[in-house]
């Protein structure tokens, strides 16, 4: 595993990360395993994937008790990522982003993760109410009192702001406004967002953004959700409970839409041995620029070695001039 560096140089880890969500949240209960989750776990990190993403919402609470059975073993082999400033509400999640709710959250989730120390401590999502300069602070106070390491901000929207940001052209303009005034305040190590073949935007501004200040960029959804892996067919079906049976993007006719992306994608593959279309989506992001970490979700051990396994995956200059040729991804917000 190839290493790299985020935050001007505050955190070391592996290039591929492993998102943590799918073992405990938004994907179907019926298919979640607890054991093949931990399996998964330590595979992560026999393969290098050290960087281990969470949340306190995760569950919620349960993806970080599940990380603190494995991190009770191998805790310095991983560097923890979670986040606060999003609840789970009745009906929706609820953005607090008040000072006292940031210390209560950081301490809660030291106790469940059973750690001294956040590796990188992420805000989910900025709350309205509150003046983002007070949320920043707060969380820049358990930095100096040794309870974090670093710092990081999510530029994940709710799908309704997706849309409109689509409709405006896809700019990131206001995260990026956000992101400066934080900066002001205290270094933003990383920020993640939705980045893969299948939604490439970030490369217009966030990309640069990042690049200019040594800010990591982790992609998130590196593999859209599991679409480009090529495993999933176009009107096979999900399992009632998983968000992706209700999602525009995984209609039948959105999924027929959009597999020229996959088919590109295995073409590429074919041309290194042993290589399969989700390597190279993560080779394509690692070939980003130097601070890009995708962070693909999974609960399977399989998986997770196939994944670790881009890494050492060096596309050529003919391989990223084919999938700058794919056509665009449609989306459709219903």
């Amino acid at each position: 595993m190839r290493y790299r560096t985020l935050g001007a140089g505050a955190l070391a880890v592996g290039a591929v990360g492993l998102g943590c969500m799918p073992m405990s949240w938004g994907y179907s209960a019926s298919q979640r395993d607890g054991e093949g989750s931990l399996r998964a776990l330590h595979a992560a990190l026999d393969e290098g994937c050290s960087l281990l993403d969470t949340a306190d919402m995760y569950g919620p609470f349960t993806n970080e008790r599940l990380l603190a059975r494995v991190l009770k073993e191998r805790r310095d082999e991983a560097t923890v990522a979670t986040k606060c400033g999003l609840l789970v509400g009745e009906q929706h999640l609820v953005a607090n982003g008040s000072p006292a709710y940031v210390r209560r959250a950081c301490d809660a989730s030291l106790r469940r993760l059973g750690t001294e120390v956040i590796d990188l401590y992420q805000l989910h999502r900025p709350d309205p109410e509150v003046p983002v300069e007070e949320t920043w602070g707060a969380m820049a106070e358990l930095v100096r009192a040794g309870k974090v390491r670093a710092l990081g901000w999510c530029a994940l929207e709710p799908s309704d702001q997706r849309r409109g940001r689509a409709a405006a052209g896809g700019t990131h303009g206001p995260t990026l406004e956000l992101l400066s005034r934080v900066q002001q305040v205290f270094p933003v190590s990383t920020v993640q967002a939705e980045f893969s073949v299948w939604s490439p935007g970030a490369r217009a501004e966030l990309l640069p953004w990042c690049e200019a200040r040594g800010v990591g960029l982790l992609a998130a959804m590196p593999l859209g959700s599991g679409y480009l892996t090529g495993t999933l067919v176009p009107g096979g079906g999900f399992e009632p409970d998983d968000p992706r049976a209700r999602h525009p993007r995984f209609t039948a006719e959105m999924m027929a839409a959009n597999q020229p992306l996959v088919v590109g994608l295995r073409r590429v593959a074919a041309r290194h041995p042993g290589a399969t279309p989700a390597q190279v989506a993560l080779a394509w992001l690692l070939a980003q620029g130097r601070h890009v970490v995708p962070l693909p979700g999974t609960r399977r051990e399989r998986w997770v070695r196939e994944n670790a396994a881009a890494s050492a995956l060096a596309l050529t200059e003919r391989d990223l001039a084919e999938i700058a040729r794919l056509p665009a991804p449609r989306e459709s917000w219903g």
